[in-house]
């Protein structure tokens, strides 16, 4: 029997039989380092008159992970009917929106690689199918286009706090968390987070809190768990922060 022409294959072949097998074959681990299909938006708000709709989510083809939470690159997946670079530029959004240095794109052939942080001197390059970087290749060279000494990596990799229901952070909540531990992991002191109300500025602050604790890098202090919250006798205790530092503390 005739095997299928690779043009004939739909994305979907393309990435069962070509581009997860290349990944997979330089040590990425499934199910711990890799996320297909990630959606990680809802969707614009549409309005029409008085009709409400969501308009099409965002979704990364891939998204691949030093550990949970920790994401490094996406990739973005076209058939083979497309040239190896031309999911480059959603890639490229995608690892904006996700803060990850590394953007690629493939059509089964080849891999298309762009580095956002510039680590090798060449932003882009093409990789043959069969010299996808390990996990090991990209995260050195994240750690030192971010300058990460040895002794930040215990703040900078900690977990985050699991959540009782399971749900993860949102992106953006994700972003701000890293980008904050990295900057006190490096002896940053003070930082602004700017968050619109109802993005989760509580969940952030706990995450930050809670990685810095279980790392060592900060000791629990009680003065942080009030707030100038408005009372009959000055400030009392907010109630949120006051829980933070208990669960913190268990």
């Amino acid at each position: 029997m005739d095997a299928f022409s690779k043009k004939e294959l739909s994305e979907a072949d393309i990435r069962t039989k070509f581009i997860t097998p290349a990944i997979e074959a330089v040590g990425w681990d499934k199910m711990n380092q890799m996320l297909e299909n990630l959606y990680f938006t809802a969707g614009l708000i549409i309005r029409r008159g008085k009709l409400v709709a969501r308009g099409e989510r965002s979704k990364a083809d891939y998204a691949l992970y030093h550990k949970p939470n920790i994401p490094l690159a996406v990739i973005e997946a076209k058939d083979n009917t497309h040239k190896v670079g031309d999911g480059m530029q959603q890639a490229l959004r995608y690892a904006e929106a996700l803060d990850v240095p590394f953007a690629f794109s493939s059509n089964g052939d080849a891999f298309e690689e762009h580095d956002r942080l510039n680590t090798l001197g060449v932003p882009v390059r093409e990789l043959p199918l069969n010299a996808f970087p390990s996990p090991e290749e990209l995260w050195r060279r994240y750690q030192q286009a971010k300058g990460l000494a040895p002794e930040h990596l215990d703040v900078v990799t900690q977990d985050y706090y699991p959540d009782a229901d399971g749900r993860e952070p949102r992106y953006y909540q994700q972003v701000a968390v890293n980008r904050a531990v990295e900057a006190i992991a490096k002896g940053q002191e003070r930082l602004l987070l700017v968050m619109a109300t109802g993005t989760g500025k509580t969940k952030v602050a706990f995450q930050i809190i809670w990685r810095l604790w279980k790392a060592g890098k900060k000791k629990r202090n009680r003065k942080h768990a009030f707030d100038a919250v408005p009372g009959s006798h000055g400030c009392r205790p907010s109630p949120v922060r006051q829980a933070c530092c208990e669960r913190a503390a268990t």
